[in-house]
């Protein structure tokens, strides 16, 4: 599946690059030159005092920035406090927006991107890119574009199963008996046709774009609809081969979850999380269970519970949620954070960490927030209690780093990579 992505993804780039040009043709006889000098990246400071440093000295840039322009206007002419008055207001204009980004730095946000086109989305956006996506494919790509409709738009994984072996059945069978005119033929009225296949929207599109042409055939009562196969498409059956394989191959057009990888410098704020609503969202169905769990957790109170009975309830809290923020305090004092599905594995938070070491080939451990060792890598986040939040704390095994030191080996200043550090932020 991930291989038919990554043909389409490609596919997709050529199409749209626009027309081509000689390899001796100077195509860049308009075009302005301009030259962006490059910003130098802001190193972080590096010291427990530079780091004390640069917040007083934040602290004293927000204090003066908060000081009105007011206590020095010149009040001998109209012109001059119309003036002065219109620079005060674009400085606390400026000052509002300042103080709202600063504020909005460190809310964790849920965003989506698209394999196809690597943009970044919202979790509304999502449904309405994806049909986009398709529909722009299909004046390019129609056989594509119907076998993303029919994996994608249709819900019901087993129908979708059921109906894409149905298809395949009937492409084989032209496949292996070309010569006969039956198979080529399908009746549209036919009941397993109904109930397997035109049931799936886009199935129709698929037939139409592989080559088959809907007719109407006199019968004995009345006119019937058929599928067709036509002629120039029964001459390439290898072609019809691999749109049969395509269509067993694919899969939904799903956006992943954007991990967002934030490294923040040591902060003491490290333990607050702003959740946006995505993080609680709610529809109505569950609106009315959470009401009916009230109800029942009032008389369940009312009686003793087991560990056991605690334990499944407290479980059941947990599946609100369907992401969790994670932060990760390093040794140095900076924090990794990054996004996942409250549903994910152990395995995957793991994975994100040694991603970002530079000697990721040292075993390593989590501690979650109760100091307990996060050990089981099958395990879900939820399982584990890492929802919708949690910050943990990283260390090296102490056994391995212990063989490494006694064996010369020396400790690298910072854990992660040195690229990571450029890109460091002010936890607020």
């Amino acid at each position: 599946m991930k291989k038919f992505f990554d043909g389409l993804k490609s596919d997709m780039k050529f199409k749209s690059a626009g027309a081509g040009h000689k390899l001796n043709e100077d195509t860049r006889e308009n075009v302005p030159k301009v030259t962006k000098e490059q910003p130098k990246p802001r190193r972080p400071p590096t010291g427990e005092a530079q780091i004390a440093a640069a917040s007083a000295a934040m602290a004293r840039m927000e204090s003066m920035q908060g000081r009105t322009m007011g206590q020095f206007k010149d009040t001998t002419g109209r012109k001059e406090l119309i003036v002065e008055q219109k620079e005060e207001a674009n400085a606390g204009q400026k000052l509002d927006i300042d103080t709202a980004r600063k504020k909005s730095s460190s809310i964790c946000t849920v965003l989506f991107r698209c394999p196809l086109t690597d943009e970044l989305l919202r979790k509304e956006e999502r449904e309405g890119h994806i049909r986009s996506i398709i529909q722009k494919l299909s004046t390019t790509d129609p056989t594509t574009a119907a076998i993303l409709k029919i994996h994608t738009y249709n819900k019901d994984r087993e129908k979708v199963k059921l109906g894409t072996e149905t298809i395949a059945k009937y492409l084989n069978n032209i496949i292996i008996h070309p010569e006969e005119e039956k198979y080529c033929k399908i009746k549209m009225s036919n009941k397993v046709f109904q109930e397997k296949i035109s049931c799936l929207e886009g199935s129709h599109e698929f037939f139409e774009a592989i080559g088959f042409e809907k007719r109407t055939v006199p019968g004995q009562d009345l006119q019937e609809d058929f599928f067709v196969l036509g002629s120039d498409a029964l001459k390439t059956l290898d072609a019809l081969q691999g749109h049969c394989d395509a269509l067993l191959s694919a899969g939904p057009l799903k956006l992943s979850l954007e991990r967002q990888l934030r490294i923040f410098m040591p902060s003491i704020e490290a333990a607050h999380f702003d959740l946006p609503n995505d993080f609680f969202n709610l529809t109505a169905e569950e609106i009315k269970r959470e009401q009916r769990d009230r109800t029942e957790k009032l008389d369940r109170n009312a009686m003793l519970r087991t560990k056991a009975m605690r334990e499944r309830e407290e479980q059941r809290e947990m599946k609100k949620y369907n992401y969790s923020v994670l932060r990760i305090r390093l040794p140095d004092g900076y924090i990794m954070q990054g996004i996942f599905y409250a549903r994910e594995r152990v395995s995957d938070l793991f994975d994100f960490v040694r991603e970002q070491l530079q000697n990721d080939w040292l075993p390593y451990e989590l501690l979650a927030p109760g100091g307990h060792k996060v050990e089981d890598e099958q395990s879900t986040l939820i399982e584990c209690g890492l929802v919708p939040s949690a910050l943990l704390t990283f260390r090296w095994d102490a056994a391995v780093l212990a063989d490494v030191e006694a064996g010369g080996g020396q400790n690298s200043v910072s854990v992660i990579k040195p690229e990571l550090l450029l890109k460091v932020e002010q936890l607020t």
